[in-house]
């Protein structure tokens, strides 16, 4: 049978995971994180475009960056509407 020293020590070990799942998960979903991907992206597809010799690649670049950001932001709607209606526990 386990000790009692023993059953806290993994109840600490669960304590410092579950800390480091929320801290992932809420940097997944923060905001920080979509605005350094949507710039990581723009400045991708601006060099894109630009190397492509496509038309003004600064503007151009705008639209494929917003639709990322409007993509991510749709996603927990879906995401509700899945767990709701597909998933079903």
């Amino acid at each position: 049978m386990a000790s009692l020293e023993h059953i806290e020590h993994e109840i600490e070990q669960i304590k410092v995971r579950n800390k480091k799942v929320e801290a992932d998960k809420a940097w997944e979903t923060s905001w920080t994180r979509k605005v350094i991907v949507a710039i990581l992206t723009y400045l991708v597809i601006v060099l894109f475009f630009y190397f492509a010799h496509l038309p003004e690649p600064f503007a151009n670049a705008v639209v494929p960056t917003v639709a990322f950001l409007i993509s991510t932001s749709s996603i927990p709607l879906f995401k509700k509407f899945w767990i709701k209606y597909i998933h079903k526990n």
